[in-house]
């Protein structure tokens, strides 16, 4: 081998290490509090033009709507809302499941624009011996589909529909491939190329978490025409990037009853600008099919985001949101998420609602719940469990019980 290939070969191994080492400093995540970075966090009730909003009705004339367009243009996508049309059919119908303690319906919905379409598979068990419409929680499963097995062959707790049954609520799950496989390279291939190919030409143009939002939302669309559903009563639930968009899909559509977002982390429930974790360059770069082209502008600028996920919290509001974390999790920044609840808590004020969270973050397996707020940081890792799930239920059952 000739000086000069050596000294080549050489060079290439030291640019190689140096980009190497460049991507891993880039990519380096805190997770001690000591470095978390001073922050000032926008002002939720301050409109763009200085106006301090001071009650509920102009939040939702003023404030509310700027929120909602800052969050759709620089981060989520604008969501469309026109479809040519839409149909229900059921591939199942009351066939009997859990020994009889519910029945079991499968239904696709079916969404119709430019000649073409997309279809949604719903699994739903509604409890057998209600004697009137009943709450339900909508799974939007960023899992397999077998952890929605209509079967019941397979059981998995990220799911328990025997336990949400017993206690006296259906349960509904969709799996987001339906709608927009998770895959950087093929997440088009779903609504958006074949209902709004426009969406993929523009910069705040939704992608797949915008499409699964979407998705839950053309199902909270046949819930309404079920009448064994209480369709004033549907609660979004979602894990990770399911969790992050059940809090979007709750903010674009006002008739989810309630939000559960479980472990959502950075760009879910959690405060960007802590700057622990995950980071929004990270999520960016890993997961580039998510969010909107704009949201790229500010990989390792968060202190230039016009919001901050308190901000996305608030949109729900006077709605009960639950958040939770894991103790094993702090890539999802449990102290960032609840800080987060906390922040929102000025909008509710907005509604008579009073602070129900306390002042400082809850030890670990100690939830605390109210009827508009609940979290709880669950020993553990990156997960949803029955333990998850058992809060869910306690907490849906105070703002869902008849009065």
């Amino acid at each position: 081998m000739s000086d000069l290939t050596n000294r080549l070969m050489k060079k290439i191994l030291v640019y190689s290490l140096m980009l190497l080492l460049s991507q891993s400093v880039a990519f380096a995540q805190n997770y001690d509090e000591s470095k978390v970075p001073r922050y000032v966090l926008p002002d939720v009730l301050k409109t763009a033009g200085g106006k301090v909003i001071r009650n509920e009705d102009k939040w939702e004339k003023l404030r509310r709507p700027e929120v909602l367009k800052l969050f759709e243009n620089n981060i989520y996508g604008r969501m469309p809302t026109d479809y040519d049309s839409i149909r229900y059919s059921l591939t199942q119908d009351d066939v009997p499941e859990m020994n009889g303690k519910a029945t079991l319906k499968q239904v696709a919905v079916t969404v119709f624009r430019n000649r073409q379409s997309v279809q949604i598979n719903v699994v739903l068990f509604v409890p057998t011996q209600a004697r009137k419409p009943v709450p339900v929680f909508l799974l939007i499963n960023n899992r397999g589909k077998e952890n929605t097995d209509p079967t019941r062959v397979k059981k998995s707790e990220f799911w328990p529909a025997e336990m949400v049954i017993d206690s006296g609520f259906a349960i509904a799950a969709f799996q987001v491939s339906d709608l927009a496989p998770d895959n950087k390279d093929t997440y088009a291939s779903g609504v958006l190329q074949k209902l709004y190919p426009e969406q993929l030409k523009m910069d705040n143009g939704m992608k797949a978490i915008g499409a699964w939002a979407w998705g839950a939302s053309r199902v909270m669309d046949y819930f309404e025409t079920d009448r064994d559903i209480d369709s004033k009563k549907v609660i979004v639930v979602g894990h990770s990037r399911g969790g992050k968009t059940s809090l979007w899909a709750a903010a674009e559509d006002q008739r989810f009853a309630a939000c559960i977002t479980n472990c959502s982390g950075n760009t879910g429930a959690a405060l960007s600008r802590r700057q622990f974790g995950e980071r929004i360059s990270r999520i960016n770069a890993t997961f580039p099919h998510w969010f909107n082209n704009t949201y790229k502008k500010y990989n390792d600028k968060e202190n230039a985001l016009p919001v901050d996920q308190h901000m996305l919290i608030a949109l729900i509001a006077p709605r009960p949101v639950y958040a939770t974390n894991a103790s094993k999790d702090l890539w999802a920044d449990p102290k960032g998420t609840f800080l987060a609840m906390k922040a929102a808590e000025p909008v509710y004020a907005l509604y008579g609602v009073r602070p129900e969270l306390p002042s400082a973050q809850p030890g670990i397996n100690m939830p605390s719940i109210g009827a508009h707020f609940g979290y709880h940081n669950r020993e553990g890792e990156h997960n949803m469990t029955v333990y998850d799930w058992g809060n869910f239920v306690r907490f849906a059952k105070k703002f869902t019980s008849d009065k």
